[in-house]
This record gives structure tokens, sequence and C-alpha cells, in this order.
């Protein structure tokens, strides 16, 4: 069994580092796990989540909203806890904070060519809109590596 509950800090912060370098392999600096939750706690919006199984952070999700859009990112869970739900919940979880929020629509991305992932979402009701997807680094924001 699961529980998901906000992100504390002092509680979560080093599990969830280690998850996501597991999960998603970062190498870019702007995409440091702890940059990331640095950036999104000053944010304070409340829309940062983590699932406990047996105590430990087993997968996490974190929301952003603009007042219109509302975005998901992050979504991870440990390979040990995959093809049992949790994702689906982190991700429920997360849409009914953004539709409290007054939030119209949930916006998310994925790497191209990730079938499984795409197919994840799918089956969650999320469709692939026809879209461009463009990023730009501010590179005075982005630590040196």
């Amino acid at each position: 069994m699961h529980t998901i509950l906000e992100y504390s800090d002092s509680s979560h912060r080093q599990q969830v580092i280690q998850l996501w370098q597991t999960a998603f392999g970062y190498a870019d600096a702007h995409n440091a796990p702890d940059l990331a939750i640095d950036r999104k706690l000053a944010v304070a919006d409340g829309l940062f989540f983590v699932a406990l199984v047996d105590g430990a952070v087993a997968g996490t999700v974190m929301g952003g909203y603009d007042g219109h859009r509302g975005w998901l990112y992050s979504v991870a869970v440990h390979p040990n806890q995959r093809q049992q739900g949790l994702g689906a919940a982190l991700v429920r979880f997360a849409e009914a904070a953004l539709t409290a929020r007054g939030c119209l629509k949930i916006n998310l991305q994925i790497r191209g060519g990730n079938e499984s992932v795409a197919a994840f979402y799918e089956s969650l009701g999320y469709v692939v809109e026809p879209r461009v997807s463009m990023g730009k680094k501010i590179s005075q924001n982005v630590p040196v590596a």
C-alpha cells in the first residue's frame, strides 16, 4: 500500500534525488535533481508530491500552474514499484490538486520514442496534440557542472 503526500525537504530530499537519478539519469546541469528541488520549493505552490511505500519514497510528481494551464513534471516511480498502479495514482493526485486550483487543461511532455510512457499517459486520458515543443536554456541561471 502507498501514501501520497506533499514533499518534505527534510524527510524526502535524498530519496527523491536517488529516485530521479535512477528513473531519469539526468546528465544536463539544468536538470540536476537538487537544483530542480530547490527551484520548486522556492515557488512554494504545494504541488510537489511523493508516494511512500513502507515509509520510503517510491514515486514523485510535480505540478505547475500558471492560472490557466497545469503541467505535470518529474513523474517517477522506482523500478521495483512499477506496474502496480503507483504512477497512475500519482498522476491522479496531481490532477486533483490542479483541478482544485481551477486548472482548465493539464499538459505534459515526454521524450520522443518513449512508446511505453506514451501508452501509460494515453491510458490515463492524455492525447498527443499537434504541437511543437521548443525550449531555450538560460545559461546564466544554469550552474556550471
